[in-house]
């Protein structure tokens, strides 16, 4: 019985990179003109949409998303949430029709084609690259200069270790977010870890849940910018109580 379950997670695994491929493959020529020029992007961000839903569903997984409050349109956001899985990429899609850009490490620009066009729509930052950090602030002005919102999952990557529930947050997105007196819509992703770990023998399809918090400001009623750590320390404890709650919720629907 373990041998025909890690068949059946090894082909699942590889399907994943199949099916991510796929509608980039049938999108292709779309999705290159939308990349050719800054008002293409919101064309780009459709078809990405497309492509997020169609690699979920390709998967097995289906999503049921909570909004406790209607975003406007016209406004830019940052967008954060806990990061556990691949899949957070592309729930973030399919949950968000806010027109918005990642800020996201180097290394997913090296997925085969997927990584063409991450490179040249997101904002890619070095960590370990003090100007390439500074640069990240001057790019995210101009994305938001167009009307465009900011995404980054502040944990700074998925933790090796997997028995983290929630890991300490980067100041990154928090800081981005004060300077350029963006409110914060925090998303809670419960589900993304036990469908899709990074532990290759792992995961299933099902249920994929997204809670969209209130958004948080960075400002005072005064248009004085609020402190970043506790304006960090509070996004962060926002995204852990709903994760506890969401996991005393499936503890007590098992018993």
């Amino acid at each position: 019985m373990k041998s025909v379950k890690k068949i059946f997670w090894a082909v699942w695994r590889v399907w994943f990179y199949v099916v991510m491929l796929i509608p980039i493959l049938i999108m292709l020529p779309f999705l290159v003109a939308s990349i050719l020029t800054e008002r293409g992007y919101p064309y780009f961000f459709k078809m990405s949409r497309i492509w997020a839903k169609c690699v979920l569903f390709g998967m097995g997984f289906y999503y049921k998303i909570e909004k406790v409050q209607k975003l406007d349109h016209k406004k830019s956001y940052m967008f954060v949430a806990n990061h556990t899985s691949m899949s957070d990429i592309m729930l973030m899609l399919a949950a968000v029709d806010n027109p918005f850009v990642f800020v996201g490490k180097m290394s997913l620009a090296k997925i085969p084609l997927f990584g063409f066009f991450y490179k040249r729509t997101s904002i890619l930052v070095d960590r370990s690259c003090s100007k390439s950090r500074m640069e990240v602030f001057n790019e995210a002005q101009k994305r938001i200069d167009r009307g465009l919102s900011i995404c980054i999952f502040p944990e700074g990557g998925v933790p090796h270790d997997e028995t983290i529930f929630l890991d300490h947050f980067k100041d990154g997105a928090f800081r981005l977010a004060v300077e350029h007196h963006l409110p914060i819509v925090p998303l809670v992703f419960p589900d993304n870890k036990k469908r899709l770990s990074y532990t290759f023998y792992s995961g299933s399809p099902g249920l994929m849940r997204v809670k969209i918090l209130p958004l948080v400001e960075t400002v005072s009623d005064k248009g004085e910018p609020l402190d970043r750590k506790e304006v960090k320390e509070h996004v962060r404890n926002l995204i852990y109580n709903e994760l506890m709650a969401f996991k005393k919720l499936d503890e007590s629907s098992n018993k």
